[in-house]
């Protein structure tokens, strides 16, 4: 319940970012709904509709292709800001681009970090990164970034490049404050002792496609046989990792470290 209040919070902080600080200036935000802020802008068609019939498609793959907990969050927060864009006044707050663009990225940082550490995501080229990367193991950030470029490019043809400047103040802003919220990690290292190692393993398999390593362990001074799961697991699933560990074993030991590159398989065949 905690993680549905927190996600419906970060999805309306998201809506006030976009309809009181950078749709007002023609500014646009990172990933899909950028796209959606765009087409609202230059078409009748009311922003928070187009944002959910552009990720609907997105969202019926996620279901096929992604854990179930973090697309029906994910969802959650599609729909919600959506609602938001559609119920919100579009009314500036301030009359000056460059202070709503930094102030409306971070703003927008802020409710996506608060979706991100209940479990979820905003929806959009989050997820189409993460099916990419899913197939193809694409480092994650760099897809993102990749897609984010596109963006701006769009933007500057669009509306001009002081709107495309903004809008890449913007993305930077919201960058950096969901890295503060949540985690810059793109991907992690988990090595869990526990003395539930089966029940573990069977738990963590029904829930992530990441591969897991087990093996044999001894405390030191205890001398009590214990199994240590090894696993790389990507930033969006550190919250939901820890939630599905805590179930089976609440007294587990976790070691959670950043991983620069992952060689051979990151995914489960």
């Amino acid at each position: 319940m905690n993680k549905v209040l927190a996600i419906i919070i970060g999805s309306i902080i998201v809506g006030v970012a976009y309809n009181m600080f950078l749709i007002p200036h023609k500014i646009l935000s990172s990933g899909l709904s950028g796209i959606a802020i765009m087409l609202g802008i230059i078409s009748p068609f009311n922003t928070g509709i187009l944002n959910f019939l552009l990720n609907l498609p997105l969202l019926i793959l996620g279901v096929l292709k992604l854990g179930k907990q973090f697309i029906s969050y994910t969802i959650l927060s599609v729909v919600v800001l959506s609602i938001s864009l559609y119920v919100i006044p579009i009314h500036a707050i301030s009359t000056e681009p460059i202070l709503s663009s930094l102030f409306g990225g971070v703003l927008t940082g802020a409710g996506i970090g608060i979706i991100f550490r209940a479990s979820g995501s905003s929806g959009g080229f989050d997820i189409i990164a993460m099916l990419l990367q899913k197939k193809n193991d694409f480092p994650l950030g760099t897809l993102l970034s990749a897609m984010n470029a596109v963006v701006v490019v769009i933007s500057g043809f669009v509306f001009g490049w002081d709107a495309a400047l903004n809008t890449l103040v913007a993305i930077y802003a919201t960058g950096k404050v969901i890295d503060t919220i949540h985690t810059n990690h793109i991907k992690l290292t988990l090595m869990i002792v526990t003395n539930k190692g089966d029940e573990l393993k069977t738990k963590l398999l029904a829930n992530l496609y990441r591969g897991i390593t087990m093996m044999d362990g001894q405390g030191a001074y205890t001398g009590q046989e214990r199994k240590i799961l090894m696993t790389v697991i990507t930033r969006y699933q550190l919250t939901e990792v820890k939630v599905l560990i805590n179930e089976v074993d609440p007294d587990a030991f976790v070691n959670i470290t950043e991983t620069t590159e992952v060689v051979g398989m990151f995914h489960r065949g």
